[in-house]
């Protein structure tokens, strides 16, 4: 997913939310500080199933390798559990989904936050209101950063022994 598109849902919608935010605040009811806690939930699950994912795929390149090399099985990397390449393709679409929901849950609790903040000082529920945006903007980034790493262990790297690389000039 493109970083940039990622930034202008985010804009867009901090923009979008201030504004409604800005005309119903006083008929709102508070924001409790658990409200964004699903998306820090999320971008757990997704940082550790992307670190979990970046082993395994490591592991049976590895386990390739040393079967291209020809080493003798005792030195051979250990027995790796294939890695389906059905799973990768979920997890990559998972992520992708996973990074527009960051993006769109950072830009509405950027919105929130652009209007409570500065009201903090007039009005009381606007104290907790603004801990429950701070939270909500750092957990959203973390499920967009998360889903980008996720994003990123699911591409499949160049073979090391491929010399058609894209713009290297040569060609099939």
């Amino acid at each position: 997913m493109n970083r940039r598109d990622l930034l202008v849902v985010a804009l867009g919608l901090t923009l979008a939310a201030w504004l409604v935010v800005r005309a119903t605040y006083g008929s709102l009811p508070s924001l409790r500080w658990w409200l964004p806690v699903p998306l820090g939930v999320l971008a757990v699950a997704e940082a550790l199933g992307a670190r979990t994912l970046r082993t395994r795929l490591a592991a049976e390149r590895e386990a390739r390798r040393g079967a291209r090399a020809g080493r003798p099985a005792e030195r051979a990397a250990p027995l790796v559990r294939r890695v389906e390449p059905m799973v990768v393709a979920r997890l990559a679409v998972l992520a992708q989904a996973s990074a527009f929901v960051g993006a769109v849950f950072a830009g509405v609790w950027a919105g929130v936050l652009l209007h409570v903040a500065p009201a903090v000082r007039r009005l009381q529920a606007a104290g907790s209101d603004t801990l429950t945006a701070v939270l909500g903007v750092v957990l959203a980034v973390a499920l967009t950063a998360a889903a980008l790493w996720l994003e990123s262990v699911c591409r499949v790297p160049p073979e090391e022994h491929d010399d058609q690389r894209p713009g290297s000039g040569v060609r099939a």
